[in-house]
């Protein structure tokens, strides 16, 4: 009966996020049309049909995303976790920040970063306003708004997404099981304001935990998120992941979600390279980004949609790009790769 009831509030709060992503963009799709025509993407409109699949697909992964919480690999608390009050607070600020998006937009000033930012600790790559957002990722306003906007962008699904490298770090890490779990070392990179981290330590709650990132305003944010809860500290390190302040063979696992579709085509490479000098022989690594044209052909008009409608400088590339070739160029065998909703996840191994 608890079973059923905690199934049907997850089935609930999935809804609910879904409708009010929907409902968000639908209401700043008009007022768009009404202040700022100009700034109306070229794109074309979803058929019925594609909606169909867009609305399977997304049942797939609630189904798989309950499935994985029943079998243990996550708890199922960790379906429900969210910072609602913040989000509460912090959901006018969405709405206030999108004329200057939208302006952004309109006068393609893609480089419009805070003029305090040491440009010489980044790389060029970096210094420019992913998706148009204020300030890019060189913010501390940035860092705050972006795990509610990034809620609303993908209707409630981020997280869901988010979670299905789990699985094939669970399977990754099971050559491990004889040894003490706090011996092991999980590495996210591009670790953001944390979510993933957070969603890992579930997982793998004695497991030693480290995070990277280049913005010292969004590890700001996940070392709030994160190390404010009575359990080990996660260590968050500045860097740039093409070039990391690690010992070679020093990881167990490596995780990347949602970082390789803004990143040029050597950089993709470099990081590779790099998880491959960390990572310990028989180390894993699980990546997760956007799907692409070759194995999520249908959903071409929504990638079309979203290079369109948000400045992605390098996603046109990538989704293009073969990232098992670069896997296996770097030194990684045993790759596998499964689709789900928006999210294509890459699994590897240092042989």
């Amino acid at each position: 009966m608890a079973t059923t009831i905690a199934k049907l509030a997850y089935k609930t709060l999935q809804q609910g996020k879904s409708i009010a992503g929907l409902a968000h963009k639908e209401i700043s799709s008009k007022l768009m049309e009404s202040f700022f025509p100009e700034a109306i993407p070229k794109s074309e409109p979803i058929s019925k049909e594609l909606f169909m699949k867009l609305r399977a697909s997304i049942e797939e992964l609630e189904r798989l995303d309950w499935s994985d919480a029943e079998k243990g690999l996550y708890p199922k608390s960790q379906l429900f976790e969210a910072p609602w009050l913040n989000w509460a607070r912090k959901y006018p600020l969405v709405w206030l920040d999108m004329p200057s998006t939208w302006q952004r937009r309109v006068g393609k000033k893609t480089r419009d970063i805070p003029k305090k930012v040491n440009k010489g600790k980044y790389p060029d790559y970096y210094l420019q306003n992913f998706h148009h957002q204020t300030d890019g990722y060189l913010s501390d306003y940035s860092a705050s708004l972006y795990d509610l906007q990034v809620e609303i962008l993908f209707n409630g699904t981020a997280d869901s997404m988010r979670r299905r490298i789990i699985s094939p770090l669970k399977e990754g890490l099971g050559k491990y099981k004889d040894r003490k779990p706090e011996s092991i070392r999980i590495l996210d990179l591009a670790t953001g304001t944390g979510r993933s981290l957070t969603q890992i330590k579930s997982a793998f709650p004695k497991a030693d935990l480290f995070g990277v990132d280049l913005s010292s305003s969004y590890l700001r944010q996940a070392a709030t998120y994160l190390n404010t809860r009575n359990n080990d500290l996660v260590q968050l390190i500045r860097s740039n992941a093409e070039d990391m302040p690690l010992a070679d063979s020093s990881m167990q696992a490596i995780t990347c979600v949602f970082l390789f579709h803004e990143l040029p085509p050597k950089a993709r490479q470099n990081v590779l390279n790099e998880c491959y000098r960390v990572l310990e022989t028989g180390g894993c690594l699980v990546i997760a980004d956007s799907i692409q044209i070759n194995d999520s052909p249908e959903f071409l008009p929504i990638m079309d949609g979203f290079h369109q409608s948000f400045h992605e400088p390098y996603y046109k590339d990538y989704i293009n790009d073969d990232i098992e070739k670069r896997l296996i160029e770097s030194g990684f065998s045993f790759i596998s790769a499964q689709s789900y909703f928006m999210t294509r996840v890459w699994s590897a191994v240092k042989d």
